[in-house]
């Protein structure tokens, strides 16, 4: 409040004395201000006084969550590989600790086979699927280059009457268009080289995470939890071991999907007779878990083979069953399976991936399910009240790998662990 406000305020208070005379006490003055406050307070309409409250409190939330938006992006190299090395924890946790309950395995040992089995799997897969196409390259350039003599002799002799001119014309503005374009060439080999070194840094970091997450996964949980204040730590641990549940089913349920997609497409491209259909299969499997670019390069890969080595019409019913394979996946699959699994609607699954898409492009089409789905059970789960009093998870609910019990604080009780 400035000079001049504390001026005109104790005028208006003498003029009132005056009003009220010399005598008058000082509450009935202050009783008197408060009354004209609250008068001016009812002149504005509930429902408007309502929407000003809601309103300033979400642009509040509105503001933290682009800050933190904002930080992502910024932060993307980072937080893109730690998103995946938590997919790959919620993936193999469940197994190191298989193998050390069940099997009574060495801790050691259990990491190391779990993280092993990871990466033999998914090396075995490319190794095989690049193999095999590295090998028939020599038949596939061969085959590609007959396939373009025939196409040029169509468009020579069919129903479009192209001469040979206007081909070479054609051919020879590519190639001035090419030679012009030479410095952006350049500069996308040096972006991409900058690329591989960003997805090589990333993948180390992604590789350490999930070691990490193996042999330390309970102490990283606690200590995250125990960042919180003591009364609402009991809220965060029951929130995490429901949204790591629901993890663990988004990622067993996308494994189906892809295994699903590549059935499909692999026995449509063997049923048609198109070489290769192996690697095919194989790299529709590993490009499944790539929303958008994974599904349409596999996809034209299958599409291009069938039309080198067999012709049109098997090409095009190879896009056929791609498209089918595609349609079947983004509207059935995924919105039913995967939506009963992470308890979201089909809907929300449609639209959480297609705001993905639009806001990160494909790491937000990869991250937009399951996020969502883990962020609606935690909500449930802290809107749901069963963690006031300290109490533990609900009973039903599996046990977390990440989940250990926090020592009693005042105010923070937690009942035993459930066994396994």
């Amino acid at each position: 409040m400035t000079d001049s406000d504390g001026r005109d305020r104790g005028r208006m208070r003498r003029r009132r004395r005056r009003e009220l005379g010399a005598d008058a006490p000082r509450p009935n003055i202050d009783a008197i201000e408060h009354a004209e406050r609250n008068d001016v307070t009812e002149s504005v309409p509930f429902g408007m006084r309502l929407a000003a409250a809601w309103s300033w409190r979400l642009l509040l939330v509105g503001g933290v969550i682009a800050v933190v938006v904002f930080l992502v992006i910024q932060l993307r190299l980072i937080v893109i590989p730690l998103l995946v090395a938590v997919l790959l924890g919620a993936l193999l946790v469940p197994f190191s600790q298989f193998l050390q309950r069940r099997l009574h395995w060495p801790k050691w040992l259990g990491v190391a086979v779990a993280m092993l089995s990871a990466l033999i799997v998914v090396g075995g897969l490319l190794t095989l699927g690049i193999s095999q196409i590295v090998r028939g390259a020599d038949d596939l350039t061969a085959q590609s280059l007959v396939a373009w003599d025939d196409f040029r002799v169509w468009l020579l002799e069919g129903p479009f009457h192209i001469s040979e001119a206007q081909l070479n014309a054609w051919a020879d503005q590519a190639l001035k268009a090419l030679q012009e374009d030479s410095g952006v060439l350049v500069s996308g080999a040096l972006s991409v080289g900058s690329t591989v070194g960003h997805f090589l840094a990333g993948l180390l970091l992604t590789l350490f995470t999930t070691l990490f997450i193996l042999i330390d996964g309970r102490g990283i949980w606690n200590w995250i939890v125990g960042i919180f204040p003591r009364r609402a730590r009991a809220a965060v641990d029951g929130a995490g071991l429901a949204g790591w549940n629901t993890l663990q089913s988004f990622v067993k349920v996308q494994i189906l999907v892809a295994t699903i997609d590549a059935v499909g497409i692999g026995l449509g491209a063997l049923l048609l007779g198109i070489p290769l259909a192996v690697p095919i299969a194989i790299l529709v499997f590993l490009g499944s878990f790539i929303p958008i670019v994974g599904a349409v390069a596999t996809g034209a890969l299958a599409v291009f083979v069938a039309l080198v080595f067999n012709g049109w019409v098997p090409a095009l019913i190879m896009l056929g069953i791609v498209l089918l394979v595609q349609q079947v996946e983004g509207h059935i699959l995924q919105p039913l399976i995967l939506g009963t699994a992470v308890k979201v609607h089909p809907l929300g699954v449609v639209l959480a991936v297609a705001a993905g898409s639009f806001l990160a492009g494909i790491p937000g089409a990869l991250f937009a399910v399951p996020f969502a789905a883990v962020a609606n059970v935690m909500i449930l789960f802290i809107s749901g009240g069963s963690w006031k009093g300290g109490s533990a998870p609900p009973t039903g609910a599996t046990r977390s790998p990440l989940w250990q019990t926090v020592p009693k604080r005042p105010g923070f009780r937690r009942e035993a662990e459930p066994e396994a």
